[in-house]
């Protein structure tokens, strides 16, 4: 634990109270009364009261579309399921920033809606809305339909004899059955909304904001600390409610079922409802998730020549120092040094975690693992500027400091892939080949390492595919001769002009193609113990 420990303690725990000190501290005291003072300001009350409208309009109606999917996925077998299933997932592996641009090139101006009925939909709260239920819609078919999945049929077939209706039996077995699935997917889905920022930023304009936005706004346009720091703790207070409400869920869904092997309970579609289901929901993600990605491709193809393509090798030194194509190098770099940071910080935790000795205290950090999930990325970056700018850690100049803050998401995805493989390992194997006088690190190589070699390899592509996207904290800590693709998409959209819209959605084509590559790579390495999220 003495890595995960410091790693946290110094990269996240000390950047978000630097910047929190930095708001709240006047002359060396503490200013405890700004708290409401910020809080009781009529605009800001109107932020906190739309972040979490947003967010629990945006959590049913997720759940209203992606429901019918994960029973689709669960108990139906039909050709072509496995692709599907990796095309579901791709939006919730894209940067948030890259799921607004591709929105915005569906509803926005000059978007497919209003070359051919003249409708704008930017800067509503239905972009909004639908922009989260795209990128959340994979939470609940894989949270939801990967345990609907190992319900064993036979219980609701029995209910079935017993006189009940399909309805009843449903509402009577089945549904109790999913409700710690269903709650830990719709608490999961309001944290990633409650937090959201790149979709807001792109799609919202002046009228919507977030907290998360806010904070941003409040740090870097009107260098109000003292307001961003008290929106900071709020948030803070809000995501740690989340997540224990979320981690007491999880604990019911782990110690209340009995499960059987998901490959028995898928079936051929039967009857007309079966098929008119199915086909419902592969219009609803031909529609509300492959529709968005297409128009984004064909609208990188607008200008003759692959222009936008072309354009992405000339340097700009209006908005960059660099060619805007050196973005997808520097991407690349980077997110490999986060995901290597992630798995050796994620893969102590994930251990350490796993042991069946573990004390409370050691249990207790598996909750606070998930935190810089939740926390604002805004107030880490830019806590990172604060709290890393004098020695022995001034790192304001090194490249490393955007990688560390990738890893920060990166290494709750390696221990949330590896901790249920290594709680399955069978300790009486390690303590036989302990006994026969190998030392711990070759008891680690030849026994657990064979059996979590799968999941490690799936961790470091979630890691990869996270860090690639991180937007928040990497917005400021990005330097301008290297920044990275998200950071490059926003800066392009931020500037008038075809030109510049245009690269961004070219650079945006490009991320989501090499996010969605890395998810393909995935799903060919999942298996049905590791595929989970």
């Amino acid at each position: 634990m003495a890595v995960p420990v410091a790693f946290f303690a110094v990269f996240f725990a000390w950047p978000v109270a630097a910047i929190v000190a930095r708001g709240l501290k006047v002359d060396g005291a503490w200013r405890f009364g700004r708290i409401a003072d910020v809080v009781s300001q009529p605009d800001i009350r109107h932020v906190l009261w739309f972040t979490v409208w947003q967010a629990l309009a945006s959590t049913v109606l997720t759940l209203l579309l992606a429901l019918p999917a994960a029973y689709v996925f669960a108990r139906l077998d039909f050709p072509g399921r496995q692709v599907l299933r990796a095309v579901v997932t791709v939006p919730f592996v894209l940067p948030t920033v890259v799921a607004g641009a591709a929105f915005l090139a569906l509803v926005g101006h000059g978007g497919l809606l209003d070359d051919l009925w003249g409708v704008r939909l930017d800067t509503t709260v239905w972009a909004i809305l639908l922009a989260h239920v795209f990128f959340n819609y994979a939470v609940v078919v894989r949270t939801v339909g990967g345990l609907w999945a190992q319900l064993d049929p036979r219980q609701e077939e029995a209910a079935r004899m017993l006189g009940a209706s399909p309805l009843r039996a449903w509402r009577k077995v089945t549904l109790p059955a999913l409700g710690p699935a269903v709650a830990a997917a719709a608490l999961m889905v309001f944290l990633f909304t409650f937090t959201s920022f790149g979709v807001v930023q792109i799609l919202g304009g002046p009228a919507y904001s977030t907290v998360e936005v806010e904070i941003y706004r409040q740090t870097s346009e009107i260098f109000d600390l003292s307001t961003a720091a008290v929106l900071t703790l709020v948030q803070f207070v809000a995501v740690g409610a989340i997540l224990a409400v979320h981690a007491w869920t999880v604990r019911r869904r782990e110690t209340a079922l009995r499960l059987v092997d998901a490959s028995v309970t898928a079936r051929r579609p039967r009857g007309v409802g079966q098929w008119a289901l199915l086909a419902g929901v592969l219009a609803t993600v031909a529609l509300l998730l492959v529709l968005p990605l297409a128009v984004l491709v064909r609208r990188s193809l607008d200008a003759p020549g692959l222009g936008y393509y072309r354009a992405l090798t000339d340097s700009d030194g209006g908005t960059f120092l660099v060619a805007p194509l050196n973005a997808v190098w520097t991407s690349l770099e980077y997110a490999a040094a986060a995901t290597a940071i992630a798995l050796a910080v994620g893969s102590l935790a994930a251990a350490a975690l796993a042991r069946r000795d573990a004390g409370r205290i050691v249990r207790g950090f598996d909750a606070l693992l998930m935190l810089p999930l939740g926390v604002s990325a805004v107030t880490v970056g830019f806590g990172f500027l604060i709290a890393l700018d004098r020695p022995p850690l001034d790192l304001r100049q090194s490249w490393i400091l955007v990688p560390l803050a990738q890893a920060l998401v990166g290494a709750p995805f390696v221990v949330r892939t590896m901790l249920p493989v290594l709680r399955a390992v069978d300790g009486r194997l390690r303590e036989a080949a302990a006994v026969l006088g190998a030392s711990p690190w070759r008891v680690w190589r030849e026994v657990d390492l064979p059996m979590v070699r799968r999941a490690l390899l799936i961790a470091a592509g979630f890691a990869f595919a996270v860090s690639l996207g991180e937007f928040g904290a990497t917005v400021f800590i990005a330097r301008p001769d290297n920044p990275t693709l998200p950071v490059a998409v926003a800066r392009l959209l931020s500037r008038p002009g075809d030109l510049n819209y245009g690269q961004a959605i070219a650079l945006s084509t490009i991320l989501m193609l090499v996010c969605a590559t890395a998810l393909l790579v995935l799903e060919r390495l999942r298996t049905d113990r590791t595929g989970e999220f």
